[in-house]
């Protein structure tokens, strides 16, 4: 029955020592940026890109000859379109299509 005590104190008094030090450890751990920090950030980088006239938006005509360039510069072969082959070889994800997007 001492044993048994002995084993609970010593059982009581590491988990008392070790949870504040897992709370420290994650309390001291950098969190990631969430998804609306990151998501201004990326528009922030793409009015940089885009924003020949500098005024702080994106027009239309802004937004269609980045995309033209942009066509041009995965478009290798100079074929007027884009295969599986180029779309892999660049740097565009998709993350998520919504079903209802599809087909569209």
């Amino acid at each position: 029955m001492m044993q048994i005590r002995l084993m609970a104190a010593l059982l009581g008094g590491t988990l008392a020592f070790s949870i504040p030090l897992l709370a420290q450890d994650r309390a001291s751990a950098p969190k990631p940026p969430d998804r609306v920090t990151m998501a201004t950030e990326n528009a922030k980088e793409l009015i940089l890109l885009m924003d020949t006239d500098k005024n702080g938006k994106i027009s239309k005509q802004e937004w269609m000859n980045f995309m033209s360039a942009e066509f041009d510069r995965l478009d290798t072969d100079h074929s007027g379109e884009l295969d599986p082959h180029e779309l892999l070889a660049s740097r565009v994800t998709i993350r998520h299509v919504r079903s209802s997007d599809q087909g569209k």
